[in-house]
């Protein structure tokens, strides 16, 4: 069941058409990336040395050949550990010796960070940098069968951000892979035989993820030639290919809807997004400028883009008497899980309370890499703690409350930062908001609002108070409001609520 075996029937039916883009020119066909996985998987063993379940990085900025590399490896029945390519050389390093990784395919860009990680390991990782004369070799070594793999066997090693201390990798099977490859057509899209998927947020995640159900139906993988997502350039390439389809972060959405440089969407046919909140207003925003494009998932690393669905039929029922709470949702359960909201002792709660998100399904990792007491507690009963809290609605709608480590409690009270930050959105001259709890002698924690506003305006402190308070209670109302130009982001586009508590916390230690 080695999940390899995607390209491999790919590459038997549709030979000849367009495999890989970079930007608007074709870089491959299907049959030409079959024998270059191939040939790779070969080299690996042997001229690399490299064997079977040895675990192989690719720390590399969205190319091509970073879908020859993860090809490869999983053709030689390794498994691929992909990474996110911002990180810094200790985190790099630290996640390289974690793993014990046996290679690293790297872009020319990232080479010295490279080096420097895999010296801080004491490790001996070998390295392959994309596009220089060894891995030209590589490509054209001998090609090599597909191994075969059992349906648990380790396919790619994810690693959460480690916002809660050092990063742990959750073992994605080659059936976790493989159901969530299947479910996409079931819940989020089909893929029709001209179909291109842009990969303009890392591949390393969930861009890289969706490249699966699109490699499944033989359609076009498109790398922008920036490596990343620039609105006037993708404008450009949804212009250049046909069917398009995207996955991108909230915020990515925003700048892209955003963006006045010119250019249309006809060819444009689903913008997947997922990996924070999409406010009610930007969503509406969206709509508006592209139409019945919208789907929204709700997945974390250890169920990848499995949990939820908010499906495109949803995103454009105006009429529907709750319309704007479901947008304002992140839908119901995806086809291949179960899904419920418990209480601190995993009780099931009824519709409307909240409680932690827990999730079970074929698509649920095996668990986290060498660390069977997280694992254990993690997949305690058969479920996945997801650490998100939310609560069902009468129809079985999920809605987030945030992470249960964003809740604020003020005065026993608990307060969830999402409610505060639709309200503040609502202001014309709001572009980013984030709430975070600051700690009070009193109340335990009071709510703290940053504000980033739209260029070229002000924000008037009084009326974001006003419209907080003709809108939700009094004791949620934000006790102090800081203006920016812009709120702290990480490489996905996800604002770090971690730095602004800990700028709150510098400021108290002053």
């Amino acid at each position: 069941m080695n999940l390899g075996i995607l390209l491999t029937r790919a590459a038997r039916s549709f030979p000849d058409r367009v495999a890989i883009a970079h930007g608007a020119s074709p870089y491959c066909t299907y049959g030409e990336l079959a024998h270059r996985a191939a040939g790779l998987a070969g080299s690996m063993k042997s001229k690399l040395g490299l064997a079977v379940d040895d675990r192989v990085g690719l720390f590399m900025t969205n190319c091509p050949q970073f879908l020859e590399a993860f090809h490869g490896a999983l053709h030689a029945g390794m498994a691929t550990l992909p990474i996110n390519n911002k990180l810094h050389e200790k985190e790099l390093a630290y996640i390289l010796d974690d793993a014990r990784a046996s290679a690293l395919f790297v872009t020319p860009d990232l080479a010295e960070k490279a080096a420097i990680a895999i010296e801080e390991t004491g490790r001996d990782i070998k390295v392959i940098v994309s596009g220089d004369s060894e891995y030209a070799s590589l490509l054209a070594g001998d090609p090599a069968p597909i191994v075969h793999r059992a349906s648990d066997d380790l396919a790619w090693l994810f690693y959460t951000s480690g916002t809660t201390g050092q990063p742990k990798g959750a073992m994605l099977t080659h059936r976790n892979l493989w159901d969530g490859t299947l479910n996409y057509f079931v819940d989020v899209d089909r893929v029709p035989p001209d179909g291109s998927a842009i990969h303009a947020a890392p591949m390393s995640h969930g861009s890289g993820f969706y490249g699966l159900p699109h490699l499944m139906a033989g359609a076009k993988q498109v790398v922008p030639e920036s490596g990343g997502f620039e609105p006037a350039e993708i404008f450009e390439l949804i212009d250049a290919h046909s069917e398009v389809a995207m996955f991108a972060a909230p915020t990515m959405v925003k700048r892209f809807v955003e963006h006045n440089g010119g250019g249309d969407a006809e060819n444009l046919r689903t913008i997947t997004y997922g990996g924070g909140p999409m406010y009610v207003a930007d969503c509406k925003r969206a709509l508006d400028r592209l139409g019945p494009k919208l789907v929204q998932i709700y997945g974390q690393g250890e169920s990848p883009m499995t949990i939820t669905v908010l499906p495109r039929e949803d995103h454009m029922a105006s009429d529907h008497p709750r319309f704007e709470e479901r947008l304002a949702s992140v839908g119901y359960a995806q086809s291949v899980v179960e899904v419920r909201v418990a209480d601190g002792d995993d009780n099931e709660l009824p519709d409307g309370e909240i409680g932690e998100i827990l999730v079970r399904g074929d698509v649920v990792m095996k668990g986290y890499w060498e660390r069977p007491e997280i694992t254990e507690e993690a997949l305690r009963g058969g479920w996945l703690h997801t650490g998100d809290m939310g609560a069902f609605d009468e129809d079985g709608y999920l809605t987030l409350k945030d992470r249960s480590k964003d809740m604020i409690i003020s005065g026993g009270s608990n307060i969830y930062p999402r409610e505060i930050e639709e309200v503040l959105l609502r202001h014309a001259a709001v572009s980013e908001c984030a709430v975070v709890g600051r700690p009070h002698e009193e109340w335990g924690e009071e709510v703290v609002a940053f504000i980033a506003p739209v260029e070229g305006q002000e924000v008037d402190t009084g009326e974001l108070d006003k419209l907080c308070l003709d809108n939700i209670a009094r004791f949620k109302r934000p006790k102090d409001y800081r203006i920016a130009p812009a709120l702290p982001k990480n490489n996905y586009g996800k604002i770090v609520k971690r730095e602004l508590r800990n700028w709150l916390e510098s400021e108290g230690d002053g």
